[in-house]
């Protein structure tokens, strides 16, 4: 019996070929297409991981432009299928054509077994991994990095720090730029800590006047100032017991941050207009979208402060530096609002996915939820494209693709996340990619990728 996931689907129009490509792939359970009709009928019956594709596809054997219908349909219905085009000898252009519109890798016939085997394989491999990155990230909808979509090595990162710190009392800085997630990873540092059952009480220090501050942070007595008609706890206080979240720390008045400092140095307060000392019990954690290096060399910033909030220090990466995350986000969030909206589409156009992985993305996770979310309710097709996100034609191109160059990227980004996973164990790095241990040590020095000793 073969495996039930490792299907294959092959579309050629040759009973020979056919044949011999079914000996081939043995192993698989391999489904046959001899048209783009078949096909698309077998591909939405058996959902295949790999497609390996003929051009030269009736009515049009002898040209390409069938075979290219039929890949630019395959990759609407299914973008996460890997598709294999085989071409005629020295056909490298329509090659190349093929991979623009989406195929993962191409093959010149006549055809040699082997290497067309390890071709497969490998995509099979990618796909594999791919797919469990995904499941990885939604098993359990009620995981406190739920929403977090690390599949980008830079991410993964963070959210191993954000594991490793949480049940810890160490104060912690989350650094990044706006709207990188820095309010939804300070909400995972709480529910995976041991203070989880206690409150977790947020203050914009940016958003609440300078007059105003320190009676929001540590509370007032009655008669304090104008208007204090009554003794109020501030948010300190009411985080007793569990987490204080800082946002925007780097806006805090200097006058501010020397109260701040001695709360976190003594852990006592003094409401506004009172002399009591209270002792509070929580845990701190700060973040800024600023450079406090240089707001402490611009004296906007305490230094002593600065150590006191970062014992941890976790930066989060911008938007555009996620490698492989920002169309495996963008995703999850047309998933999201299509539920919300009741709208049912079939994915993104090839030109809305060149126009996330090219954009820059300056406003981060927060840009690409409004653009996506306003895509959905004014998308007039099935499927959403650059103009539907308001992301100009340029953004819009497809990149210029060397195919050796994008078969590197790809095993690399595949290996490190292994790696990544793994801890940096090899043998289970190499079992996630479906290969041996000499061969994955053969591709850490082909790629030059160190791993943690």
């Amino acid at each position: 019996m073969t495996e039930q996931g490792k299907r294959l689907l092959i579309v050629e129009d040759d009973p020979g070929l056919q044949s011999q490509l079914r000996w081939c792939f043995e192993d698989y359970e391999a489904v046959v297409a001899e048209d783009r009709e078949t096909a698309l009928a077998q591909l939405r019956r058996y959902e295949p991981p790999v497609v390996l594709q003929d051009l030269g596809l009736p009515p049009d054997p002898e040209g390409v432009g069938e075979g290219l219908a039929t890949l630019e349909e395959i990759m609407a219905l299914a973008p996460e299928t890997k598709v294999i085009v085989v071409t005629g000898h020295g056909d490298q252009e329509n090659a190349l054509k093929a991979v623009g519109l989406g195929a993962y890798d191409f093959y010149e016939k006549p055809v040699d077994t082997e290497t067309l085997q390890l071709i497969v394989d490998r995509a099979y491999q990618i796909h594999a991994l791919e797919r469990e990155n995904v499941r990885l990230l939604r098993q359990d909808s009620t995981s406190p990095l739920d929403g977090i979509i690390a599949s980008s090595e830079k991410m993964l990162e963070v959210c191993r720090m954000v594991e490793k710190v949480a049940p810890t009392n160490a104060t912690t800085l989350l650094t990044g730029e706006s709207g990188t997630g820095k309010e939804l990873l300070a909400r995972a540092l709480h529910s995976l800590s041991t203070r989880v059952d206690k409150p977790l009480v947020a203050i914009n220090c940016a958003a609440i006047p300078e007059s105003l501050l320190e009676s929001e942070l540590f509370g007032h007595e009655r008669g304090a100032f104008t208007g204090a008609i009554k003794q109020t706890r501030g948010k300190v206080e009411m985080a007793d017991g569990g987490t204080l979240f800082l946002d925007e720390v780097g806006d805090m008045p200097l006058a501010l941050q020397a109260k701040l400092l001695r709360f976190l140095q003594e852990r006592v307060i003094e409401r506004v207009g009172g002399r009591e000392e209270i002792s509070v019990d929580v845990r701190v954690v700060c973040a800024t979208n600023q450079n406090l290096e240089v707001a402490i060399r611009e004296k906007r910033f305490r230094q002593d402060l600065y150590y006191r909030i970062s014992e941890i220090t976790i930066d989060i990466p911008p938007l555009r530096e996620r490698e492989g995350g920002r169309v495996i986000l963008a995703r999850t969030l047309l998933e999201k609002f299509g539920a919300q909206q009741g709208r049912l589409l079939k994915g993104f156009g090839a030109d809305a996915l060149n126009a996330i992985q090219n954009y820059a993305w300056p406003g981060n996770v927060r840009e690409m939820e409004n653009k996506i979310k306003g895509a959905v309710i004014m998308a007039e097709g099935k499927q959403i494209s650059a103009a539907d996100l308001g992301l100009s034609a340029v953004d819009a191109q497809a990149p210029n693709l060397n195919l050796r160059e994008v078969r590197r990227l790809s095993e690399t980004g595949a290996i490190k996340g292994a790696l990544v996973y793994a801890s940096g164990n090899i043998s289970k790095a190499a079992k996630m990619l479906g290969i041996t241990r000499p061969t994955l040590y053969d591709l850490l020095d082909k790629y030059e990728i160190r791993t943690q000793k």
